[in-house]
């Protein structure tokens, strides 16, 4: 026995197979199942969920909806958050204050959004895509500004002094080097805030009281219903756009890492 545990020996790879198993479990069999109810109907290889989903009008409704306000959701969190990443690697105390815009993230997500209704509904305003909008900028917030400071926080300050040097204000150095060197930090915070923003349902159901009806929420309904081959349908399809904004967020990064625009 002592011989034997001996030989065992701890690899490097041996503390990924609890991770492992873990994916395949959790990941890799939900989405086989996934895969399977979206595509067999009465034990048969079907395209009958398919068919129902594009026959729904309320369903692709939805889709369009949440790819909208996701958009919306992502503009806004990048016309707030970029400003704020940049002024704050301006101020000596700016590190503590990212710490400021992190501590909200440390609390349950479900419980912000439900004090967040609290505050909207202690104020008289009425809940509905306004409130759904704000709710999701108030959730993704951080995760565009983060990646930003990150990015220009690490921009090599001797480029900013030589643009100077060769007669550059301070807006055209920013225009011309700060700006451009910051795009892989603003991808890498459009694509951390679009992708949970089409793909959410707690929000737009607690915010709006049910009246404003995402995709998620849609997908929620199937399967509450029991409709899981539409639902899991309409899941392939959220992971297909998801896969393809990822796709292109990847493809327009490496183009613009690193260059500045002279």
């Amino acid at each position: 026995m002592i011989a034997k545990l001996k030989a065992f020996q701890f690899k490097r790879r041996t503390f990924s197979y609890p991770y492992i198993i873990f994916m395949f479990i959790f990941i890799v069999l939900p989405l086989v199942l996934i895969l399977m109810n979206a595509f067999l109907v009465d034990g048969k290889l079907s395209l009958g969920n398919l068919i129902k989903f594009f026959a729904e009008g309320a369903s692709i409704s939805a889709l369009s909806d949440s790819l909208m306000v996701g958009l919306l959701a992502t503009f806004l969190c990048l016309l707030l958050g970029y400003p704020v990443a940049y002024f704050l690697n301006k101020i000596n105390a700016g590190k503590l204050v990212v710490l400021l815009f992190i501590l909200p993230m440390w609390v349950n997500f479900l419980i912000r959004t439900l004090a967040t209704k609290a505050i909207f509904v202690s104020l008289g305003i009425r809940l509905g895509m306004g409130t759904v909008v704000f709710g999701m900028v108030y959730n993704y917030l951080p995760f565009m500004i983060l990646p930003i400071h990150t990015t220009i926080s690490n921009i090599d300050k001797s480029y900013i002094e030589a643009s100077q040097d060769l007669g550059a204000d301070n807006i055209n150095a920013f225009v011309k080097v700060v700006l451009p060197l910051s795009i892989p930090g603003i991808i890498s915070g459009i694509t951390m805030v679009f992708i949970p923003t089409i793909s959410t349902f707690a929000i737009s159901q607690l915010l709006s009281d049910g009246k404003i009806y995402l995709f998620g929420d849609s997908i929620d309904t199937k399967f509450n219903m029991g409709l899981y081959g539409v639902g899991s349908v309409m899941s392939l399809i959220m992971l297909l756009v998801v896969l393809a904004s990822n796709y292109l967020m990847s493809k327009f990064y490496p183009e613009q890492e690193g260059r500045a625009m002279w």
